[in-house]
């Protein structure tokens, strides 16, 4: 941490960390670790923890978000910050997406990838629907196909337990998975438009599909609970 902060804008971080070891250096000093001039004052070095199971991560869970492929960070952490802003409780990624503890991710992600619970699929793509299913999720897959249903179609909103899968930059979801999912649903758009990017597009199927009467309740504060990365 730069020293200058010590008793400035990271007095009060400093104080609630007592326990964690803290080094400090000048801000030339930081900037050389990093090799980048824009340094916030702060870094931090992690562990990673073992990433729990889907089974683990969708317990309890009603609205999750799945994403295949999505390999471009500034993506990855804007659909983790919208996840956490629209009531969705879980995050689960394919083997091939970009890594959410990506710097540009979690960076952009305002640090919600540190919030919201998440986990890697390590089976086929073409396995995880049969996964969700057993798990009790109706899954809807958001994709432009002649029979995609309007996002706000009654029946979404009216499952117990869905799953909100969103493809890859560009190509989208596979045709399997489409196939395996129960809905396949599109963003309806005006002035000839017709494709969202991926991050643009999941804030408004989280907002649609999520815990909206859930979040009626919130007020303003963070209910998502307490999901700490050790």
């Amino acid at each position: 941490m730069c020293r200058k902060d010590i008793e400035g804008e990271a007095k009060g971080i400093v104080a609630r960390c007592g326990d964690i070891p803290l080094y400090t250096g000048e801000e030339e000093e930081i900037t050389a670790i990093t090799g980048f001039r824009l340094v916030r004052g702060a870094l931090c070095a992690m562990r990673r923890r073992e990433l729990p199971s889907a089974e683990e991560i969708c317990n309890g869970k009603k609205r999750i978000a799945v994403l295949e492929n999505v390999v471009n960070p500034t993506n990855m952490g804007a659909i983790f910050r919208s996840a956490a802003a629209l009531g969705m409780e879980a995050v689960i990624l394919t083997s091939d997406c970009t890594d959410p503890l990506y710097r540009r991710s979690s960076r952009v992600s305002m640090g919600t990838v540190f919030q919201v619970p998440w986990t890697i699929m390590k089976c086929r793509n073409e396995e995880y629907p049969g996964i969700l299913h057993g798990l009790g999720y109706k899954m809807a897959a958001m994709a432009l196909k002649d029979n995609s249903v309007d996002i706000d179609d009654d029946r979404l909103n009216s499952e117990e337990k869905l799953a909100v899968i969103m493809g890859t930059e560009g190509e989208g979801l596979a045709d399997y998975t489409i196939d395996a999912c129960d809905y396949t649903v599109k963003i309806p758009m005006y002035n000839g438009v017709d494709s969202l990017n991926v991050a643009a597009a999941s804030a408004v199927a989280f907002w649609q599909l999520g815990k909206k009467k859930e979040m009626r309740k919130y007020n303003g504060k963070n209910q998502m609970g307490h999901y700490r990365y050790r």
